[in-house]
């Protein structure tokens, strides 16, 4: 129970900071639903989830690296050193390949058609002359500009982790989150700028927090430059290209995949007043309610390669990662139901200092998503437990296979589903994907790694949950009884989840 404890403190500190910084940073959601119409927003996520696509490139597994290798600390000073230089350099180059090929990239995310289509969004610093100095191109630069500051701070992060300076790694991403968010708020309310403010804020936050991460790394930058470390790094972390692109589609290609529907499609679907940018925009919005669970999972990996990584070693670390299985699932379990069975109250929580809700009502028409979403992230968090094997047995060529595995149920999934279904298409897939590629790295880690998780009780826990939501949104569109009969359900399933945990701290 001890080894848990310590997984579960590291958890919490990463968790809180996370918790707060996430708080901060949804302020973002309802200013944006709030001040950018949804076709605007739908451009915002697209551009993310460029970024999102491309931090695999610029950081080509790095991270992954540093945490297996840097923890052989008499030697992380030339660990580090290499892996930096190696992340430094590879991101320039791609800066420099993204400039060259520019053209040919841009048109991707419809940024100049969107600034065609919509110039009132892009204001600028000299809106009052009638000017806008931002264009789709600039748009790319601010892009690459983000991508390469924060390929930069992922080793000294990872270097934080590993050292377990969590709080000071806490506080490094709460200034992050608290840079951009008043810069955000400035920009856009103060100087009147558009959509180009949520860039030029990402860009300045992540320059700041390279800036301090430099500052509390700086003796490791003493190591010197060495090919073997150079070599084994780049060996370990060249599969997580392939796995980290591969996982990237799985979470963006959906956005895109909505965001090229034919306009009869939308009309079909979604009436005619609505675009398939506009529908983007809706599901973005929607995808943020997601956050709860992705924070979930997320606090949750922050602690557990680092963990498992110092449990490697220990007899019995099989069973505490089973052990830790079980209680991720019934965290997750809470997450999943609280979320799903009240998103509809969740967005109407009003935000009084931007005089809006959580999620402006322009964006509720795309809540039914919400719970498959949570449902896929609670399946991706099972692809992350399962990786404990993968990792200590440095069998990352499985990642590797069964995230294109995942990337092509995605790409065909979308193609079928998201023209017929639109974003309920588009979420389907997800869950599909995520399910799929938990099982097939579960069922291929067991035969070099056997850990004794108790799927029969996890896949309960699962599927219980998943009947409760489902029960709790069958009660009706009244406001009070349906919510009072919600509450009752949720208070219930609480104290079921509460038996599981007390069933397994009896067990030990």
């Amino acid at each position: 129970m001890g080894k848990i404890r310590e997984l579960f403190s590291d958890t919490l500190v990463y968790g809180i900071s996370s918790i707060a910084a996430r708080f901060i940073n949804y302020l973002l959601v309802p200013f944006y639903t709030m001040y950018f119409e949804p076709a605007a927003y739908g451009i915002i996520g697209l551009i993310f989830g460029g970024i999102v696509f491309l931090n695999v490139l610029f950081t080509f597994g790095m991270e992954s690296s540093y945490l297996r290798y840097g923890a052989e600390r008499e030697r992380a000073g030339d660990v580090f050193t290499s892996i930096q230089v190696t992340v430094l350099g590879g991101a320039s180059l791609l800066v420099l390949l993204s400039w060259l090929f520019m053209p040919v990239l841009a048109p991707l995310f419809g940024l100049d058609a969107f600034v065609s289509a919509h110039p009132e969004q892009i204001t600028g610093p000299t809106a009052a002359l009638g000017l806008h100095p931002f264009t789709g191109e600039s748009l790319f630069y601010l892009m690459l500009a983000i991508l390469w500051l924060d390929a930069l701070a992922v080793v000294p992060f990872a270097e934080l982790r590993l050292v377990r300076k969590t709080l000071t790694y806490a506080l490094i991403r709460l200034g992050n989150v608290i840079v951009n968010v008043a810069l955000n708020l400035y920009l856009v309310i103060g100087a009147g700028w558009g959509i180009e403010a949520v860039l030029v804020s990402n860009a300045i936050a992540s320059l700041l927090t390279v800036l301090v991460l430099v500052w509390f790394t700086s003796g490791m930058y003493r190591g010197r430059w060495d090919r073997e470390h150079f070599s084994r790094a780049l060996w370990f972390g060249i599969p997580y290209i392939p796995a980290g692109l591969s996982h990237a589609v799985n979470e963006v290609l959906g956005r895109f995949a909505v965001n090229n529907m034919p306009q009869e499609t939308v009309d079909r679907l979604y009436g005619t007043q609505y675009t398939a940018d506009d529908i983007t925009g809706i599901f973005n919005a929607c995808i943020k309610l997601s956050v709860f669970m992705l924070l979930a999972v997320q606090m949750f990996r922050m602690a557990w390669l680092p963990f498992v990584m110092r449990q490697s070693g220990s007899d019995d670390a099989q069973k505490t990662f089973a052990d830790v299985f079980t209680w991720f699932n019934i965290a997750a379990a809470a997450v999943f139901i609280g979320v799903g069975l009240f998103v509809e109250q969740l967005v109407q929580i009003r935000i009084p200092l931007l005089d809006g809700t959580l999620i402006d009502s322009r964006y509720w028409m795309g809540l039914y998503i919400v719970p498959w979403l949570l449902m896929a992230y609670w399946f991706q968090g099972w692809f992350l437990n399962f990786m404990a094997g993968v990792f200590i047995k440095e069998k990352m060529w499985y990642v590797s296979g069964i995230a294109m595995i995942g990337a092509l149920i995605t790409l065909v999934g979308n193609f079928l589903l998201v023209p017929v279904y639109g974003m309920q298409g588009a979420v389907w897939v997800k869950l599909l994907c995520f399910v799929t590629m938990a099982v097939l790295i579960y069922l291929l880690v067991q035969r070099v790694y056997s850990v004794p998780y108790r799927m029969p009780k996890n896949v309960m826990i699962v599927l219980l949950s998943g009947a409760v939501v489902a029960v709790g949104h069958g009660f009706g569109t009244d406001f009070f009884e349906p919510l009072l009969a919600k509450m009752v359900l949720f208070v219930l399933s609480l104290g079921l989840l509460t038996a599981f945990g007390i069933t397994e701290k009896l067990k030990r």
